[in-house]
């Protein structure tokens, strides 16, 4: 190993080893069984981090073995035990001699002055929302790397996403100007860190741009929505050959194609300078040879800031863990989270990228001027100590997902109505809005508009949405006449009725000249945020429905791009204890309780039922029937309710049949026992049971209730219809 990693050292004693980022360098402590287990994306997190420290400390060993060390010196920003190492998270290395820590170096001035969270204007919460963003937008974010085929849009990302982007965002803006006024040559950096390569892949499209593939295969360019970090020539839609927005991820290193084609011939300087310097660092002339797209991206990543060099014109960075160390860029003066912290570990290496200054210059005071880093997302906490957190059990999960291909003949299709309005008149279109088509913005819907930044020491900053009053009403316009003309004035399979548009645009100004309330620093342009641009089409749809009820039919309207949901895609990990392993329940005198006996009896009662051909419970399937109660926009979803398809082919939802039955059978105003089978009732329900919902066993996969057929006749006659009470 030393003759293939080391061959100089051959021969050599006593060799001084000086270890550079040391946290990741010890050997790990057995694991005691009461430590708290690790999941996910931290368990694989820390089983990467102990692989590297054993592999480190293990060629460390046999250097000392076969060649002798006399000593070893640790350098690291971050001297402490990482999570899943065996010892306590955050605890100082014992070995440490000399600890200069992050407040130190604030306190110093020779780093930047970190700026986080503070204060917003919405009322209530202890801790501000853009302080700790992911704990408000992580249900709505995807859980999982884009390595599978699934489909996302960069346009609907959160709402409150957007306005912590846009608030940030407004703060660079002043910050690139005055930098450009100053005569710097190179741009401030913006850099985005995100949970996974599927949001670091979805933000960097919604502010680099896109091209969006339509149903017949061809493509659209959707321009990035924040300028600066536009990919794309807003003239011509040409992706520019300098890009202002780099993705650094795993996947997009491997791939390499976040460069555009004509990349080399614009930086040929900056290229023949590389070249030049892998000459000088490994000095064979062959290696810089052929220099692959992966080397250029890795380059430029390795070079933001610095002038003349590749990466020098790079305004914004989005990447995954890329970034948390060794990234030395002095640039950086805006820092968003878009991940979990779960230490302040890690919350100290992200912000450490910001933190390294600009300038080294005294000024006539022989002091550092003060320089700042902007931070959202990032829970860093100045004082925090280490926490020993206790044990916790683990949690069964059991996956539930529909038998195929088996029981591909038991599927259940339905549509997914998003919806309903009016056939259109052929005649003029008009709208009638009233106290119900008023929409309020306000923080407590898209995230607070006012975030006082201050730090430790030095001043505070305002970041606010003021520069979105800069965008024309037209252009709000446009794009929500064009939102509103995809989504609900469009029929699935066909194309968008662009002989509308006239007419939508017309009502769409005069919806937001009458209805439309922007209140707490919020701006009209954040209806460009997809989430509110839906929320403003159903406003006007609604105003077109009531101006021509009566007049002309209603119809469902279904989602155009995915019109029809089915029961072969049903995939969930349901958050109770499996069927069978469940306690009865007993029935009250104002209805049937909806728990494992419910379940299990109601499928016995479709079991025999004639006209049922199979059944599925509504649980992570996607049906949800639109409806508006008062002003309020609503759907139902009953995770309880089962749909049913009878022998005519027709499908309907049980619930409100199973509720009658029950009903029915109600005797008033006496106290219940729980029912149980006996004799052949038993046997005949339990298997019934066991048939509708596998034998659930802690690591199994159970088959949902989608793929249940009715018994044959001969298997029901021993069946009796269920008393709903003795």
């Amino acid at each position: 190993m030393i003759q293939r990693v080391m061959p100089e050292l051959m021969g050599m004693k006593n060799v001084l080893v000086i270890n550079d980022e040391a946290h990741h360098c010890y050997r790990e402590k057995p694991p005691d069984p009461d430590d708290e287990a690790l999941k996910g994306d931290d368990r694989k997190e820390a089983e990467k981090n102990n692989e590297a420290a054993r592999l480190w400390i293990s060629g460390l060993e046999a250097v000392n073995r076969k060649l002798g060390v006399s000593r070893v010196i640790d350098l690291s920003a971050t001297p402490f035990f990482l999570s899943g190492s065996g010892y306590a998270e955050g605890t100082l290395f014992p070995w440490t001699m000399s600890d200069f820590s992050l407040m130190d170096a604030i306190e110093c001035g020779i780093v930047k002055l970190p700026r986080v969270p503070v204060a917003e204007n919405i009322p209530g919460d202890e801790l501000p929302m853009f302080r700790n963003l992911w704990e408000h937008i992580r249900k709505d974010m995807p859980k999982k790397g884009r390595g599978s085929d699934q489909e996302l849009d960069p346009l609907k990302l959160p709402t409150r996403l957007l306005t912590a982007m846009e608030a940030l965002y407004g703060h660079y803006e002043k910050t690139y100007e005055l930098w450009k006024q100053r005569g710097i040559p190179v741009p401030p950096c913006f850099i985005i860190v995100c949970q996974n390569t599927s949001i670091s892949k979805l933000v960097y499209d919604y502010v680099s741009g896109f091209h969006r593939k339509q149903d017949d295969g061809t493509t659209t360019l959707e321009q990035g929505r924040l300028a600066l970090f536009n990919n794309f020539d807003p003239t011509t839609g040409n992706p520019l050959p300098r890009p202002n927005t780099l993705l650094i991820d795993s996947e997009q290193l491997e791939a390499g194609d976040a460069l555009d084609k004509d990349f080399r011939s614009m930086a040929a300087d900056e290229i023949d300078r590389f070249r030049r310097e892998i000459v000088e660092r490994t000095g064979d002339a062959r290696a810089a040879e052929n220099i692959t797209d992966q080397d250029l991206l890795r380059e430029v990543m390795n070079t933001v800031g610095k002038r003349d060099q590749l990466g020098g014109a790079i305004r914004c960075v989005v990447s995954v863990s890329m970034l948390t160390e060794g990234w030395d860029a002095n640039t950086v003066t805006h820092v968003l989270g878009i991940r979990a912290f779960g230490t302040q570990l890690l919350c100290e290496q992200v912000i450490g990228r910001a933190l390294r200054r600009q300038s080294y210059e005294l000024n006539e005071e022989g002091l550092f001027n003060v320089e700042y880093a902007d931070v959202f997302g990032i829970p860093f906490d100045f004082t925090a100590k280490p926490v020993v957190a206790p044990p916790q059990p683990p949690r069964e999960t059991i996956q539930v997902k529909a038998v195929r291909p088996e029981r591909d003949h038991l599927e259940i299709r339905f549509p997914r109505v998003v919806g309903y309005r009016v056939e259109l008149p052929e005649e003029r279109l008009a709208a009638k809005f009233n106290d119900d088509s008023i929409l309020e913005l306000t923080p407590e819907i898209v995230g607070p508009s006012i975030t006082q930044n201050p730090g430790i020491i030095g001043a505070a900053v305002d970041l606010d949405l003021k520069h979105l009053h800069d965008t024309r009403p037209s252009t709000v316009i446009f794009h929500l006449t064009q939102r509103l003309l995809y989504t609900k004035w469009r029929d699935p399979g066909e194309e968008p009725k662009l002989h509308l548009f006239g007419q939508l645009k017309r009502i769409a100004k005069q919806w937001l000249d009458d209805c439309l309330v922007c209140k707490g620093g919020t701006y009209p342009a954040q209806l460009m945020y997809q989430e509110l641009a839906d929320m403003a089409c159903n406003k006007i749809t609604a105003g077109i429905t009531r101006r021509f009820l009566g007049e002309r039919p209603i119809k469902a309207l279904l989602d155009p791009f995915n019109p029809t949901g089915s029961t072969r895609t049903c995939a969930s990990t349901p958050p109770h204890r499996p069927l069978g392993d469940r306690p009865a329940a007993e029935a009250t005198s104002t209805g049937w309780c909806w728990t494992a006996t419910g379940r299990a009896n109601f499928c016995r009662v479709v079991e025999g039922h004639p006209r049922v051909r199979a059944y599925v419970k509504n649980h992570s399937l996607g049906f949800e029937v639109p409806y508006r109660y008062g002003s309020r926009r609503a759907s139902t979803c009953r995770t309880s309710s089962c749909w049913s398809t009878t022998a005519a082919g027709r499908t309907t939802c049980c619930t409100s049949s199973w509720r009658s039955r029950a009903t029915a059978a109600r005797t008033p105003r006496r106290r219940s026992r729980p029912w149980r089978p006996t004799g052949s009732q038993a046997s005949t329900t339990s298997a019934r049971t066991a048939a509708g919902h596998l034998r659930s066993s802690p690591r199994s996969t159970r088959s949902s209730p989608t793929s249940r057929r009715r018994s044959p006749p001969s298997s029901r006659a021993s069946s009796t219809p269920h008393p709903r009470r003795r």
